[in-house]
């Protein structure tokens, strides 16, 4: 085992005798040889480093230094004296059967190929090593990907300045609404949105996106299948405008389908890229708050714009707010969530002043007491507001100043306010 790999920890970095190339080769080869959140295949690249682990994955080293090596890695710390025995057994177990998963995939490896390909299509392999690899990421720990097929020509964008739109394919037309305000409106303030290109909301997130002026990168499309098709088809001008002005990134390489696993697991990449999950709708048994639920477990914002009562697109979202999520309803809310202590703070609505706004309770009495046309004496006025004459009188001297009243032939009246 290398040791540069199990000083650095998570199978980060170049050791001694490989480059970059290596490396990244290795990555593109372990992307298509392991599913996305292969525990034993990550646990390999985590103890081992990848170039490594793709040589015990393929069968060119001998599994049972593998197992060792696995098991001091990750399991050693966790148990007593006597039980390294069969920490090493369950290892071994969990090891061989792995390679035989992998097995029936070895043998279609070409990585080059696959580097040729997203080349090919204007995009590139994004993996850990590389500066640009988004920190947000590492707060996944075992399940973070290999590394990402990026289709487009900007940088990976900043998490701290990403918002994660989602909800339901089949949106509202209030749902589409809100979602292309939202993201318009964060686009325009540099905020990058990332979502999943499917139908509904997620496509109208994108949409808005473009539709911004702003210079930041405006959207992220996070992709279930390979980053060289376009899915779903019916996106694919719209996903197209999205490479060319954004980004299109999958973690499975080029020819990858997009399967019922790979949605789901692929979520959690778009909650980790993410500062702040918004729903925008979502049914009970939405993918989005599938989403949402992975943006929360890694201590991210979570918001949910809420809807009618009466629309089962909306129920998720309200499920979601009465468990704590934060209620928004426009970018500026959203904004604030991510925004640095301090800055980006939504002010309260507030409509036109009242007359009565600021009135202590008696002057507010007063007021109140006060005829709209025909004057009224103190003691009438006492009468009706239930004060003594002497607060009448201080209260009218008041209420006198701020032009809220004043004194006629038949006695005190409301001012008449122009």
């Amino acid at each position: 085992m290398n040791s540069t790999y199990q000083t650095r920890g998570g199978g980060l970095g170049v050791a001694e005798g490989e480059t970059m190339d290596d490396v990244r080769i290795a990555r593109a080869a372990l992307s298509r040889l392991f599913e996305p959140m292969d525990g034993v295949g990550t646990a390999l690249v985590e103890v081992l480093g990848p170039v490594e682990a793709l040589r015990i994955a393929v069968g060119e080293v001998a599994p049972p230094a593998a197992m060792t090596a696995v098991t001091a890695g990750t399991e050693g710390a966790h148990r007593g004296p006597g039980q390294h025995g069969s920490a090493r057994q369950e290892a071994s177990a969990s090891l061989q059967t792995a390679l035989e998963r992998w097995r029936p995939r070895v043998a279609h490896l070409a990585p080059e190929r696959d580097l040729e390909t997203i080349a090919r299509f204007g995009g590139r392999l994004v993996i850990p090593e590389d500066g640009e690899w988004p920190e947000g990421l590492s707060d996944l720990g075992t399940d973070a990907p290999l590394c990402l097929w990026v289709r487009g020509e900007e940088p990976l964008p900043d998490t701290r300045k990403s918002v994660a739109i989602v909800g339901s394919r089949d949106a509202t037309g209030y749902g589409l609404s809100v979602a292309g305000e939202l993201a318009k409106g964060l686009a325009d303030r540099g905020i990058t949105v990332v979502s999943g290109g499917a139908y509904g909301i997620d496509g109208q997130a994108h949409r808005g996106a473009l539709a911004s002026a702003g210079r930041s990168l405006p959207t992220v499309a996070v992709m279930a299948g390979g980053a060289d098709r376009y899915y779903p088809s019916g996106h694919e001008d719209l996903l197209r405008e999205v490479a060319r002005r954004g980004l299109v990134v999958s973690e499975v390489p080029p020819g990858s389908a997009p399967t019922k696993h790979r949605f789901l697991k692929r979520n959690r990449l778009i909650a980790a890229l993410s500062s702040a999950t918004v729903v925008v709708e979502a049914r009970w048994r939405s993918g989005a708050l599938s989403t949402a639920r992975r943006a929360a477990d890694l201590g991210r914002n979570v918001a949910a714009v809420p809807g009618s009562v009466y629309s089962a697109n909306s129920a998720g979202c309200h499920a979601l707010l009465r468990n704590g999520a934060t209620c928004v309803v426009d970018e500026k809310e959203v904004y604030e969530l991510l925004a640095p202590a301090g800055e980006g703070l939504v002010e309260d609505p507030q409509g036109p002043p009242a007359p009565h706004d600021g009135l202590s309770l008696v002057d507010l009495a007063v007021l109140e007491a006060l005829p709209m046309r025909r004057g009224a004496e103190v003691e009438r006025l006492a009468v009706v507001a239930g004060l003594s004459e002497a607060e009448v009188r201080a209260g009218l001297g008041r209420l006198a100043l701020e032009a809220l009243c004043e004194r006629t032939d038949e006695g005190w009246r409301r001012a008449k306010r122009g």
